[in-house]
C-alpha cells in the first residue's frame, strides 16, 4: 500500500500521489505528516510513536494527542476528502508540503 508515484504532466511542477481510499489512518499520518483539527486547521506532525492500536502524536505547534487507528474516523475522512479550512499558523506548514497534499489523491 505504498504511494504510486505518477509522471509528471508537462505543465505541472509537482509529482501526483495515490493513495488507497481504505488505507489505515496510521499509514496516511507516516506518509502525510499532517493531522486535521476539529476546526479545521492543518496542523504539522513532529513525531508519531505508534503502540498497536494506539499512536501518541506530537504536533509542531506543540500539542500532544492520543489517536486510535481508524479506516473511517473523522481524521481519516477529512484527510482523504481536504475538509480543511487553513493551516496552522503556530506549525508553519511548508508550502511545498501543503502543495503535495493537495496533489495527492485517494482511490
Amino acid at each position: 500500500m505504498s504511494p504510486k508515484k505518477k509522471f509528471k504532466h508537462p505543465n505541472s511542477n509537482q509529482a501526483k500521489y495515490t493513495f488507497h481510499k481504505k488505507s489505515d489512518l496510521f499509514y496516511l499520518l507516516k506518509k502525510i505528516k499532517l493531522w486535521p483539527s476539529r476546526v479545521g486547521l492543518l496542523h504539522g506532525i513532529k513525531s508519531i510513536d505508534i503502540n498497536s492500536t494506539y499512536a501518541d502524536i506530537l504536533l509542531h505547534c506543540g500539542h500532544q494527542l492520543t489517536v486510535k487507528n481508524s479506516k473511517n474516523s473523522r481524521a481519516a475522512r477529512w484527510l482523504r476528502n481536504k475538509w480543511m479550512v487553513e493551516p496552522c499558523k503556530r506549525c508553519a506548514v511548508p508550502d511545498w508540503k501543503l502543495e503535495k497534499y493537495r496533489n495527492t489523491t485517494f482511490k
